[in-house]
């Protein structure tokens, strides 16, 4: 016998918020770890709203949970459901030091190294309650923003769609990162000097191009690359002992390359970080609260 559907009323919050979750993470378990509930209940909670809209919503495909177009759809009408939902249950009056919430951040790797940490620190002083989740945003930051995956996106971005918001940070520029014992070491280089070099470039992945690269191509300039990494992690120990020159932000240089040597980068490629936000959470208390905390502690950080 065919089991009845269920009344579509009888969908509660929670259940939604569990299809973001699961859609978010292309994971019943990894939804459930972060709902802190067993996997089983995320699975039964989706097997109920398979049935309440009719449709599969997700498919398993190369060991992740991709989801239909109607599910799509269902999600991102669910995430404003439930941002309107947290709004109304939020006082007007925000007091960080009670507050329950959590933030989702989408960033890169220089953000998680430098920005993060004195985030964290700040919120755990002043606001114990507020859970954090950092996820990468790649070159899809914006996309994540619009989508409704992540709160806030911190990074070198400009974007331009509507209903997006966006407040300068601080500046940056870029040096380069050698042996201590590179022919360059000590000496200030000029373009032609630079382009000689073997260089390691950071490829991201292929979804994100650093702001020099593009001044160079633009200039119609050809890099001498050596080596492409994914990440910056680790560039440090790669230039060590060997010709390779990286071309990194200069704060990032001062916090991974202690033991390398440090010149300036002749490429004109300074850049702004940035905190962007959509309309979403531009009234809210909390999230009032929450960037005007970031911007306060990278002041006093970065200032």
């Amino acid at each position: 016998m065919r089991s009845k559907t269920p009344d579509a009323l009888s969908v509660d919050f929670a259940a939604l918020d569990t299809l973001c979750r699961v859609h978010g993470l292309a994971s019943f378990t990894r939804a459930a770890q972060a709902l802190g509930v067993n996997q089983s209940a995320v699975s039964y909670t989706i097997e109920k709203l398979r049935r309440v809209f009719g449709d599969p919503l997700f498919v398993k495909e190369a060991g992740n949970q991709v989801p239909t177009p109607r599910c799509d759809a269902i999600v991102t009408q669910s995430r404003r459901l439930l941002d309107s939902y947290r709004d109304m249950a939020t006082s007007d009056t925000f007091d960080p030091s009670v507050a329950q919430a959590e933030i989702t951040i989408a960033c890169n790797y220089y953000e998680r190294v430098l920005m993060i940490p004195i985030i964290a620190r700040r919120f755990q002083k002043e606001a114990p309650g507020i859970r954090l989740t950092i996820v990468n945003s790649s070159s899809d930051g914006a996309l994540r923003l619009l989508e409704g995956q992540a709160d806030l996106l911190l990074g070198p971005f400009q974007p331009g769609e509507s209903g997006i918001y966006i407040q300068e940070l601080f500046d940056e520029e870029y040096v380069c990162l050698m042996d201590p014992d590179h022919p360059a070491a000590q000496t200030v280089p000029d373009m032609s000097t630079y382009l000689t070099f073997n260089h390691l470039a950071v490829t991201y992945g292929g979804t994100w191009k650093s702001r020099f690269l593009q001044v160079i191509e633009d200039a119609g300039h050809d890099l001498n690359i050596t080596m492409k990494v994914p990440s910056p992690a680790g560039i440090g120990q790669l230039v060590t002992g060997t010709q390779l020159v990286a071309t990194v932000p200069a704060r990032l240089a001062q916090r991974i390359g202690a033991e390398q040597a440090i010149v300036p980068c002749p490429v004109p490629a300074e850049f702004k970080l940035t905190m962007v936000w959509t309309a979403r959470t531009q009234s809210s208390p909390l999230h009032n609260w929450v960037r005007a905390t970031i911007r306060e502690c990278l002041d006093e950080g970065f200032g």
